[in-house]
């Protein structure tokens, strides 16, 4: 009853999560279409998304990842056996030891600035090109102390089983990169050349300042006070350090990868570094909407479920979770790789973006929606190993996954000559490489994870998706077809008739299957009507 109650819980928040990381998306989406028509997908946007991913980089390795993930687990546990009392103790000491390391760390990514664009790019950057990332980097790495901040508020709150504003906190994000940038962008340069970058990466502080501070107030409703805590030789506090080194070992693998594949991008001239970002942000899309909120919620009570010793619960909540991911990617997955130069053409070719990087841009998403299922899968996955305290295996998982990455990338990219779609390619390879590895190992863990189960399930997709994948043919022939040649109104029509009609077909398959991850939504789509 209680994994039952569990998993309700589960899938109801993850219909709240998934709205308000919507409006996020959607709106990192308009954030990305706005600076590609201003600076094309060339010389500057690369400069500044290269100096962008330092900070970004560095808050995935410490705040959004290592730090999270080991937070949350603790903290949850924390709830569930000493009370709240405890809980906020340990969430004012970790706060504050948050706030001096990710001070220190501004201050020196500050000072070497030039030596990490360098490793960044391989050395392969023309002066001028590099003197300007270095100088957009240093503007926007303090983005880091804030981020890490608000990823600390995120894990308190969705602990508390608050998920809504916590999701919803990156559209504030992308509100302040795209009304302040923007904004301060034109009035440094209103030509919107290279100066006028500067103002962007400005935006971005203001971005990341208004994600946590848009928390605070839910934050202060679930009873938390801040109050610095220097007592740091605490329990909870030694345990989210144990943690977080593996998890940061962990993650640097991931991290060492983006390395690779940045100085693999940075090689191929002006353009891939672009073109892959906007593809791996398309990509991300559906992975936050779907992957990152069934992960968001299913971690704290998985965790809880682990910190009281019910593996039966827990193992369904995690296999739950990972059959309605499967759901919700797969179709994606087969949408993005099938439309991706109309989707591509709708939403970045304006102003200085062309054709031929609408071509470029696509073919990098072709190769990424591989890797889709995979990722989403791993979101909900590899947190479950910190639950149950076996933080080690994800970690030499990832150690793996370097090796595999550097000999794919030479692989396809040099040997092939794929050029920047080989990285992609390379990239989706090694989390489904990643998933499939982890997976046997928590089964082997858990005693099962409803296997059988997941097996139907995949089936039924599989079948719901081909017939999916026959109306994505269908449109590119007709409907699509001459979409180069057509305006603008008639290719989005087009695009969203496709979309309305390929996700009707898909879920009437999959009802039509008995799926019942599909009658589950259903069902709580009905509830949430009925409360109108």
């Amino acid at each position: 009853m209680a994994a039952e109650t569990a998993t309700t819980l589960s899938k109801r928040a993850t219909g709240v999560v998934g709205l308000a990381v919507l409006c996020s998306r959607i709106l990192g989406l308009v954030r990305e279409q706005i600076f590609a028509g201003l600076f094309g997908a060339g010389k500057n946007l690369d400069a500044f998304l290269m100096a962008f991913r330092l900070p970004n980089l560095l808050r995935d390795l410490f705040a959004e990842g290592a730090l999270s993930t080991a937070f949350i687990t603790t903290f949850s546990g924390k709830i569930a056996m000493e009370g709240d009392a405890a809980a906020w103790r340990l969430g004012n000491k970790v706060a504050t030891l948050t706030a001096v390391f990710m001070s220190a760390v501004t201050l020196l990514g500050i000072v070497f600035a030039p030596q990490l664009v360098h490793l960044l790019t391989w050395w392969s950057w023309p002066p001028d090109k590099t003197a300007l990332t270095i100088l957009l980097t240093r503007i926007m790495w303090p983005f880091m102390l804030t981020v890490s901040l608000a990823a600390l508020v995120m894990g308190m709150l969705n602990a508390k089983h608050v998920f809504g504003p916590p999701a919803l906190a990156s559209s504030y994000f992308n509100l302040g990169s795209i009304i302040g940038g923007v904004g301060l962008g034109w009035w440094l340069d209103p030509h919107f050349g290279a100066r006028s970058l500067m103002g962007l990466s400005i935006g971005t502080l203001i971005g990341g300042l208004w994600q946590l501070l848009s928390q605070f107030p839910a934050l202060r409703r679930t009873g938390y006070s801040f109050r610095p805590d220097w007592q740091w030789r605490d329990s909870g506090v030694k345990t989210v350090l144990s943690l977080m080194g593996p998890a940061v070992i962990a993650a640097s693998a991931v991290q060492v990868n983006v390395l690779i594949n940045s100085g693999f991008a940075a090689r191929l001239g002006n353009g891939p570094v672009s073109w892959l970002n906007i593809a791996f942000r398309l990509m991300q899309l559906p992975l936050g909407i779907f992957g990152v909120a069934i992960g968001t919620v299913t971690l704290p009570i998985a965790s809880k479920t682990a910190a009281t010793g019910d593996i039966a619960a827990f193992r369904r909540i995690l296999a739950s979770g990972m059959r309605l991911a499967f759901l919700l990617t797969i179709p994606s997955a087969i949408g993005l790789a099938m439309l991706a130069s109309p989707i591509i053409s709708v939403l970045y070719q304006h102003g200085r973006f062309t054709a031929e990087m609408t071509r470029q841009t696509a073919g990098a998403l072709q190769f990424y929606a591989i890797g889709l299922v995979s990722y989403s899968a791993l979101k909900v996955l590899t947190p479950a190993f910190y639950a149950i305290g076996k933080r080690n295996t994800p970690m030499f998982v990832s150690f793996l996954a370097i090796g595999t990455n550097l000999f794919l990338n030479w692989l396809f990219t040099l040997r092939l000559g794929w050029g920047h779609r080989g990285l992609a390619f390379s990239t989706s390879i090694v989390a489904t490489i990643n998933f499939l590895l982890l997976y046997l190992l928590m089964w082997r863990q858990t005693r099962g994870l409803e296997t059988r189960r997941m097996l139907g399930s995949l089936t039924r997709i599989i079948l719901g998706g081909a017939l999916l994948a026959l109306v994505c043919w269908g449109a590119n022939h007709w409907w699509l077809g001459a979409w180069q040649q057509m305006r603008l109104l008639g290719k989005l029509v087009a695009l969203l008739a496709t979309i309305a009609v390929g996700v009707t077909v898909f879920f009437s398959a999959c009802f039509a299957l008995r799926l019942h991850e599909v009658h589950d939504l259903w069902s709580v789509v009905r509830q949430r009507i009925g409360r109108i």
